[in-house]
């Protein structure tokens, strides 16, 4: 599939000028591992724009972690589960500075250690110990199933927390009779910056994002809260329904947009990398390629590829072009574009301006037909009229 894109997306020599993602920007909310993803998407094309949702927090020196790991070493578990790496290390270390690293690990090595994924798996052997078991899919809800399926009734188990409650599956294990006890290594926060949040949100609600990226359930929970506050979530709802692809590493991340009734996408590995690749599908497969004037022409985010070319195109232009090619071939009468126009007041020659200014970035203004006294055209080749004609 990506060898077909690169093929249609080549220049006329077949060398490829541009990554799958190129005329596309991408918000990005995490908080960890931003640079890595933001890499990713720029490394195929995207423009990013980086906005954590929230921060961490750790506790090494909170009183509450410090309880929760003297009663585990008091009253040792059954079994504890990790769940991140970073908060499984972040533990073990705050129990070395307290004095107590050596009893917490003799505790850990001698009861049912579940780790989720691999890093996980990582931060446990780094600490000299070996888990019991592993799930394949890095999934909560797999590691909630084989709990369950060993019965915990009556069984003490440790959860360590990475940000959140996870109130399904702490909910799950009690009911089935177990006694929890959370860790909370960490927790998420507000940004200390809210700025850069409300400069995606105010994209996204302007639709000048293609896509927003969550790597988790509180970065999601945190910009339908950050919207809320600022009157915008039905704006952002209604972008995210439409025009804005939320793309999500798994169906945990997921839960706070679905809880508002927005669709998501997700890789079936939950990997920054597969979540890339997933976009790099997504994306170029819903924007519009139209036969126009002899060319092929591929309306992207902030840009237009003529013949594979990737051309950049001002955002006036842009709103003028999307305006077009709702109805290819029809004459758009100037009013109608001066109203597409972000801010364009009434002056019909702010149309004349922008759309001259397209021409020039789109390098062939013969693409863009002049209907005198009416409007403008897209000069769709003949052959796709008939298709257009009644759309």
């Amino acid at each position: 599939m990506y060898e077909e894109q690169q093929r249609l997306d080549a220049g006329p020599r077949g060398a490829v000028e541009h990554g799958p993602l190129a005329g596309f920007t991408v918000g990005v909310t995490a908080a960890r591992r931003a640079e890595e993803l933001s890499a990713l998407l720029q490394r195929r094309g995207a423009a990013v724009l980086h906005a954590p949702a929230l921060r961490i927090v750790p506790l090494a020196d909170d009183g509450e972690l410090l309880a929760a790991t003297k009663d585990l070493i008091d009253q040792v578990p059954d079994v504890v589960v990790a769940t991140t790496a970073i908060g499984f290390r972040g533990w073990i270390e705050a129990a070395d500075g307290w004095g107590l690293g050596e009893q917490l690990l003799d505790r850990l090595g001698g009861v049912e250690l579940l780790a989720r994924g691999p890093k996980v798996k990582g931060a446990v052997r780094a600490a000299g110990l070996t888990e019991d078991w592993s799930p394949s899919s890095e999934s909560m809800a797999e590691v909630l199933d084989r709990l369950l399926e060993e019965g915990v009734d009556g069984r003490r188990v440790a959860v360590q927390l990475h940000g959140e409650p996870l109130p399904g599956f702490v909910e799950s294990l009690r009911v089935a009779g177990a006694e929890v006890v959370g860790v909370p290594v960490y927790r998420w926060m507000p940004p200390e910056d809210i700025s850069p949040l409300d400069r995606l949100l105010d994209a996204a609600v302007s639709r000048g994002l293609d896509a927003i990226t969550f790597t988790s359930a509180p970065a999601a929970a945190s910009l339908l809260s950050r919207a809320e506050e600022r009157g915008l979530l039905p704006e952002l709802l209604a972008a995210l329904a439409h025009d804005v692809l939320p793309a999500c590493v798994g169906p945990v991340t997921a839960l706070p947009l679905q809880a508002h009734g927005v669709d998501t996408v997700q890789p079936e590995r939950f990997r920054l990398g597969p979540l890339v690749q997933l976009l790099c599908q997504e994306l170029p497969s819903r924007s519009r390629a139209l036969p126009i004037a002899g060319h092929r022409v591929e309306i992207r985010g902030h840009a237009v590829l003529v013949d594979g070319s990737l051309k950049p195109v001002p955002p006036a232009g842009m709103s003028l072009l999307r305006a077009l090619s709702r109805r290819p071939g029809w004459v758009v009468p100037r009013s109608d574009l001066l109203r597409a126009l972000p801010g364009a007041g009434r002056d019909e020659h702010a149309v004349e301006t922008a759309m001259a200014r397209l021409r020039t970035a789109l390098g062939a203004p013969k693409l863009i037909q002049t209907v005198v006294k009416r409007g403008y055209r897209l000069a769709l080749d003949p052959a796709a009229d008939a298709k257009y004609a009644d759309e």
